[in-house]
């Protein structure tokens, strides 16, 4: 086996595991406002980290790459204008598509 398929193996695992902890946690523990409010934020955290990791990198070097920032900032609009989630990824999809279709890169 090589050290591939022992990390992804090792990486399943530790996944299946966390969320089996997560499962098992005492509901006294998740009563507690500080774990409430942290396990309400931590996946905001992490969806804005993803989203500008994944807006402003390419492979290991930053690539501002204006379609893709275009993109972004059709999202923020959208967001700020408070609307629904799928018309916040398709403005965000449509808008880096448009621009890449325009030759903005």
């Amino acid at each position: 086996m090589t050290a591939v398929w022992i990390a992804v193996l090792a990486t399943a695992a530790g996944c299946y595991l966390l969320k089996l902890a997560g499962l098992t946690v005492p509901q006294r523990v998740l009563a507690s406002p500080r774990v409430r409010r942290f396990a309400e934020l931590v996946p905001v955290a992490l969806l804005a980290a993803l989203a500008a990791v994944q807006t402003a990198t390419s492979g290991q070097s930053v690539d501002l790459d204006p379609a893709r920032l275009g993109g972004m900032a059709a999202a923020v609009v959208a967001l700020l204008l408070r609307a629904p989630f799928l018309l916040v990824i398709v403005a965000a999809a449509g808008t880096a598509a448009g621009l890449h279709a325009a030759g903005v890169s």
